[in-house]
C-alpha cells in the first residue's frame, strides 16, 4: 500500500542526498521523511470521510442519544462518540462539562473523558498505518472498556459533590435540530476540518517522528529493551508514569512508540506510555482542577491508570 512511498522516501534520501543506505543519518533520514509522507496522507484521507460522518451528529444530537439511552448503554454510546470526536483532552474538557450541564450523568461524560484523547481515529489511523490492523483494534477495545469501565466505578461511587465552579443542577437545553446539512456543506466542512486537524497536529507529528527516526537510527540494538522488556515487571508501570508529566496528542507519540517498539521495548509498555501522554497529562490534570475537588481527580487518574497499567501488562502477555 505505501511502497510508492518507500521508493519516493529512498529515493530524496539516497538519490537526491546520496546519503549511504547502512549510515545511521541515511537510515534515520530514510525512517523521518517515509512516516512523516505516510502518516500525512492517512490523517488527510481518514479524518476528511470521518469528518463527513460527524455532520450527521450535532452536539445537540449526541446528548439526546445518550440521554434517551440507560445508564450502561449511556456509558458504551459515550466511549463510541469519544472514539469518533478526534480532540486532545484539554479540548475534550469543555464539551465533558457540557455534557454534565445538560444533565447526563458524570460517570457516562467520565466515559466520555476517557475515550476522546485516548482511542480518537487519529490514533487508530496511526496505529493502523504502523501495526496493521490487529495491534489497531487490540488498542481500540482495550480503551474503550477502559472509557466504560472508569465511568461505571465514578459514576457507582456518587461523587457529583466534588465538582465545583460551576452549577451543575442549571441545565442546558438541547439545541433544535436544524435542516439537513446539504452535501456541498459537508464537503466543505470536512475540507476545512481536515486542514484545521493537520495544523493543529503537524508540529506533534514532526517532533514525535523525528524523536522516532532518532531512536531508530542512532540508539543501539536491545539497549531499551534492558530495561523495558516484557519480562521486566516494573516497565508498564515506570512507563505509565513517565507518560503522566508528558503532554501530545497520539499524532505526536505514536511514532515514538513505533520506535521504541523496533528497539525491542515490549509492545504493552509502549503503549501503556502513549495511553498516559494522551489520557493521564499533567495539562489535563491542572485543568480539570478548575472544575473538580482533589479527592475526584485522583479517583479518576487512579482508575484510568490501573485500566492503563492493565492493558499494558495484558499485551504483553498476548503478544510474548
Amino acid at each position: 500500500m505505501f511502497k510508492p512511498v518507500q521508493l519516493l522516501a529512498d529515493w530524496v534520501v539516497y538519490g537526491v542526498l546520496g546519503l549511504g543506505r547502512e549510515t545511521l543519518a541515511g537510515s534515520s533520514l530514510n525512517f523521518f521523511v517515509f512516516d512523516t509522507i505516510k502518516i500525512f496522507l492517512l490523517l488527510a484521507g481518514i479524518i476528511f470521510a470521518v469528518s463527513i460522518i460527524r455532520t450527521f451528529l450535532p452536539p445537540s444530537k449526541i446528548r439526546e442519544i445518550i440521554l434517551k439511552k440507560s445508564r450502561f448503554s449511556g456509558h458504551l454510546w459515550a466511549a463510541g462518540l469519544g472514539i469518533i470526536t478526534p480532540f486532545c483532552t484539554c479540548s475534550a474538557i469543555p464539551l465533558f462539562l457540557g455534557f454534565v450541564q445538560t444533565g447526563i450523568p458524570l460517570g457516562v461524560t467520565f466515559s466520555f473523558l476517557v475515550a476522546s484523547p485516548m482511542i480518537n481515529e487519529v490514533a487508530l489511523i496511526m496505529l493502523f498505518g504502523m501495526f496493521g490492523l490487529k495491534i489497531a483494534a487490540l488498542y481500540a477495545l482495550s480503551g474503550f472498556i477502559i472509557a466504560v469501565i472508569s465511568g461505571l466505578l465514578i459514576g457507582r461511587l456518587n461523587v457529583e459533590h466534588l465538582l465545583e465552579g460551576f452549577d451543575v443542577s442549571k441545565k442546558i437545553q438541547n439545541a433544535v435540530f436544524g435542516a439537513e446539512m446539504p452535501w456541498p456543506e459537508r464537503f466543505s466542512f470536512a475540507r476545512d476540518y481536515t486542514l484545521d486537524i493537520l495544523k493543529t497536529v503537524w508540529p506533534y507529528v514532526l517532533i514525535g517522528i523525528g524523536l522516532g527516526a532518532w531512536i531508530h537510527g542512532y540508539v543501539p540494538e536491545n539497549f531499551l529493551a534492558r530495561w523495558a522488556g516484557a519480562d521486566k515487571w516494573y516497565a508498564v508501570p515506570l512507563a505509565t508514569l513517565v507518560g503522566i508529566p508528558l503532554y501530545s496528542n497520539a499524532a505526536g507519540v505514536i511514532p515514538l512508540v513505533s520506535a521504541l517498539t523496533e528497539k525491542g521495548v515490549a509492545l504493552g509498555t509502549t503503549l501503556a506510555f502513549m495511553m498516559a501522554v494522551t489520557g493521564l497529562s499533567l495539562p489535563e490534570f491542572l485543568i480539570l482542577r478548575r472544575v473538580m475537588k482533589l479527592k475526584l481527580l485522583f479517583i479518576f487518574f487512579g482508575i484510568v491508570g490501573a485500566g492503563i497499567m492493565f492493558t499494558g501488562f495484558l499485551f504483553n502477555f498476548v503478544m510474548s
